[in-house]
């Protein structure tokens, strides 16, 4: 079995104090803690499937980060802005402890050990498998580098580290353009976001409840203060398995990225569970980049299918009159 950078580095010379309390920020399932006892940590996780499969392990397991620690580690992300940021709370929270950072260099490790240098040494550093892990006494502020909410077009707030928290995704834009004036009384939007799609869905007559499915903590508090609407219901879930009854019409701009690898299953498992929600004349508009094949998909589970808008770049696809697979019931 390969031993993880963080193994390694607590036999190459990361002290931690003994019975220290750990911070670990954004692990993914999986991700080796080098033998700590479960109750010497706490994890902070707001993806949903994470989450959930952590606290499944027994770990002490929330959304957001709380509390005070001898210790952190921080799981680099792919935002830059969101990793800095992590290091700031980090940083207030150990009161002059070790902070650890681990991450991979196509998710910006070394640019950020290179920032941090510029206001502090680090203690160590490990490069190892396409990555890196160093770790650093909390001596200097980090103040700046706290995240902040973030606002794009229309007032729709963000925030960092979530998809699209720079501005409107363009295929959401496209598909919320070419959304019918009127759609069915019971609408869900799976993988909702910050709530850019479900604003548009509630402009629509006909709505009289919208349900907002997603995963990520952080997008879907977003989602909640931009979205007050007495017709929205929110669920922190996983948009593939979720069992919310059955919905007229499914609204999604599916994921297709674990990382920065492109996986076009997740997208094909967006679309399994839209025909598992939809009831027998249920409907599915979704947007997709061009390239993705989803028309196949989409053809195992609607009897009507069809492409509706488009442009280079994206595509609209309709789904209509679900197969009849196993579905949910009010």
């Amino acid at each position: 079995m390969q031993v993880s950078r963080f193994s390694l580095a607590l036999e190459e010379g990361l002290i931690l104090p003994e019975e220290a309390r750990l911070a670990v920020y954004l692990p993914r399932a999986g991700y080796d803690l080098g033998g700590i006892a479960p109750g010497q940590v706490r994890i902070f996780q707001g993806f949903f499937p994470e989450h959930a499969a952590f606290k499944a392990m027994g770990y002490d397991v929330d959304v957001a980060p709380s509390g005070r620690y001898d210790a952190a580690l921080i799981v680099v992300p792919r935002s830059k802005v969101q990793a800095r940021a992590l290091v700031a709370d980090a940083v207030a929270r150990v009161d002059g402890g070790v902070i650890i950072v681990d991450g991979q260099k196509t998710d910006g490790v070394d640019s950020l050990a290179k920032d941090i240098r510029k206001r502090l040494t680090l203690i160590g550093s490990i490069p190892k498998a396409h990555g890196r892990i160093f770790w650093f006494q909390a001596s200097a502020v980090f103040d700046d580098w706290a995240g902040v909410p973030g606002q794009v077009e229309g007032g729709f707030e963000t925030a960092p580290g979530v998809f699209s928290a720079e501005g409107v995704d363009a295929g959401s834009a496209l598909l919320a353009q070419n959304l019918p004036a009127r759609l069915p009384a019971r609408v869900c939007d799976l993988g909702a976001g910050w709530g850019y799609l479900s604003r548009a869905v509630l402009s629509r007559s006909g709505v009289k409840e919208l349900h907002l499915v997603e995963a990520e903590h952080a997008a879907l508090d977003c989602a909640r203060r931009n979205i007050t609407d007495e017709r929205a219901h929110f669920h922190w879930a996983d948009a593939t398995s979720a069992e919310l009854g059955q919905f007229d019409a499914v609204v999604t701009n599916p994921p297709f990225h674990t990382g920065r690898r492109a996986e076009p299953s997740l997208g094909q498992a967006f679309i399994a569970s839209a025909a598992r929600l939809l009831g027998p004349r249920g409907e599915l508009w979704l947007v997709a980049n061009r390239h993705l094949p989803y028309e196949a998909a989409m053809a195992e589970e609607f009897r009507d299918v069809r492409e509706v808008a488009g442009t280079p770049a994206f595509k609209v696809l309709f789904g209509g009159r679900p197969q009849g697979r196993a579905r949910t019931r009010r």
